[in-house]
């Protein structure tokens, strides 16, 4: 009778694969050790036309596969032979009466549902049939009972498990434990998946009343947010991946940091957000500089004016196609990242002489999508909600004050709305002429933020030697509402003329007159953007 603590001998194997990748080596390294080899369908044929002898598990089972496969290895002939310890009296005996024999090692990857996903073509009958049944049944038995038996469910572990083979002449119990673990967090992803789909599917909202999130390591990191930190890039399988970070190609430089990465995707949904030309300049997940022009060469220089000096080091966000004569002009600054949707062949020779910088290109943009998650970790739990995709029209927008915005008015308090949603909390962006003059970002108070932003923006003004007021006639927008008129009064008297805010204050009243006794244009939009 074996023991759990001690190297499990390995002289039943059953391998059943979708990813047929190194199995037939794998097989025959086994069966060189006189492992007897069980299998099903297309791995055993794959098998027995490498030469390799393979027992069908129909044979075992005196049943053949049946509902187009849908039913094969769900018999106590296989299950018993997983499930049965080897230190149990009761078990043992209940394998000899029903003619049980042991299987020691069982190797299984699963139908390929996340490819399946990903084909623009595959239909729901595709999908549901791409659902694995008996393969988690399998893994989750064998897993389970991981004191006798070693699941794999990775062809990178085959060595692994050959090599405990050759040097214990069995799988020891630290090996079988750790591929057991790996085993249940590969069937929990798997079904993590399909319950994203399905409930995608039917048009529900993916904070469901249980909730698991899938993802496959892609990349490890050289440290998280800080050295001492590790850090794991994951993938998550979708239909209809959004352009991004996670699509884009890494066209020169690097990989990317944790930090990187975090920026970047910061910078490129920012950019999305308009349908005109737009550059975002972000540092440390807020933006430096942002502008929206009718080419982008002048959004470049209007968002690098905004704030040259926390430029340095920060990461570029395009939303249009990379030229040339912008290449040339970025490369005037440090830049850790420059993404972008493409970018023409002289722009990528021109930046090729910056080594050091990162082209990332994501073949698109992406749309606004309120089911994407977003995820904020917690000691003992993580918050989830929809991201924010709030849109608002000039339609939905509430004028509260005496004086009616004029266009100009109205076109820079649109666009300082959407940058201040991505602006951390308490977040106050002045604008003018569609382009950002100062951020107050990340402030405890509303007012510290309003300040810190005017401050900027008279700093810029002055290296730049710029003449007179810069925030003057300019815009400044608001991610909540002011709590009091002194925030307001601030901006006012840093020389705005219009004022986008959600309103929704107890003070509103004291607020609105304060902007009609400074001749100001405000209006409400009902929404508010925090970002914490």
């Amino acid at each position: 009778m074996t023991t759990p603590d001690k190297p499990q001998p390995i002289n039943t194997a059953l391998l059943s694969v979708s990813d047929k990748t190194g199995i037939v080596d794998f097989a025959k390294a086994l069966a060189a050790k006189n492992i007897v080899l069980l299998s099903t369908g297309g791995t055993a044929k794959l098998l027995a036309e490498a030469g390799i002898a393979v027992t069908q598990v129909a044979e075992v089972t005196g049943m053949a596969e049946m509902m187009d496969g849908r039913v094969k290895t769900l018999h106590p002939a296989i299950h018993g032979g997983i499930l049965a310890r080897r230190d149990n009296d009761q078990h043992v005996a209940d394998m000899k009466a029903h003619g049980i024999a042991a299987i020691d090692l069982v190797v299984i990857n699963l139908y390929p549902f996340a490819d399946t996903l990903k084909r623009p073509d595959a239909s729901r009958d595709d999908l549901v049939e791409n659902i694995d049944i008996g393969g988690p049944a399998m893994i989750r038995a064998a897993a389970k009972n991981h004191d006798f038996v070693t699941i794999c469910t990775d062809a990178k572990d085959y060595a692994k498990i050959l090599d405990d083979i050759d040097t214990h002449h069995g799988i020891t119990e630290p090996t079988r434990r750790q591929l057991a673990a790996r085993a249940f967090a590969h069937t929990a992803a798997y079904d993590s998946m399909i319950s994203a789909w399905m409930t995608e599917d039917q048009g529900q909202s993916a904070l469901t009343p249980e909730i698991s999130l899938a993802g496959t390591a892609d990349m490890v990191m050289r440290y998280g947010e800080n050295p001492h930190q590790e850090a794991v890039l994951y993938r998550m399988a979708q239909r209809l991946p959004r352009p991004g970070v996670m699509t884009a190609e890494l066209i020169q430089g690097k990989a990317l940091s944790y930090n990187n990465i975090n920026d970047t995707d910061a910078a490129f949904e920012l950019v999305a957000e308009y349908d005109r030309p737009a550059i975002a300049i972000i540092k440390h997940a807020n933006p430096c500089g942002v502008a929206m022009a009718d080419h982008l060469m002048a959004a470049w220089e209007a968002a690098l004016a905004s704030d040259p000096v926390s430029a340095f080091g920060g990461i570029i966000a395009l939303n249009r196609p990379l030229t040339a004569d912008l290449a040339t002009a970025m490369t005037s600054l440090f830049t850790e990242v420059i993404i972008a949707p493409e970018a023409d062949d002289a722009a990528k020779a021109i930046l090729a002489k910056k080594p050091s910088l990162r082209l990332m290109l994501t073949g698109g943009m992406p749309n606004q999508a309120p089911n994407h998650l977003m995820i904020k970790t917690l000691a003992g739990g993580f918050l989830a909600q929809n991201a924010d995709a709030g849109q608002i029209a000039m339609a939905d927008l509430c004028v509260v004050t005496k004086r009616q915005p004029d266009a100009r008015e109205w076109a820079d308090m649109m666009f300082a709305w959407k940058v201040a949603k991505h602006v951390k909390s308490n977040a106050i962006v002045y604008a003018k002429d569609e382009a950002t003059k100062g951020i107050g970002a990340g402030q405890m108070s509303r007012l510290d933020a309003a300040r810190i932003a005017i401050a900027k923006a008279a700093d810029m003004a002055v290296a730049s030697g710029m003449t007179g007021n810069p925030l003057a006639q300019s815009a400044v927008a608001s991610d909540a509402f002011f709590p009091f008129a002194d925030g307001l009064i601030a901006a006012a008297d840093a020389g705005v003329s219009a004022v986008i805010q959600p309103g929704g204050s107890i003070r509103d009243d004291e607020v609105i007159a304060a902007a009609d006794e400074r001749d100001l244009t405000m209006v409400f939009t009902g929404m508010r953007h925090f970002r914490h």
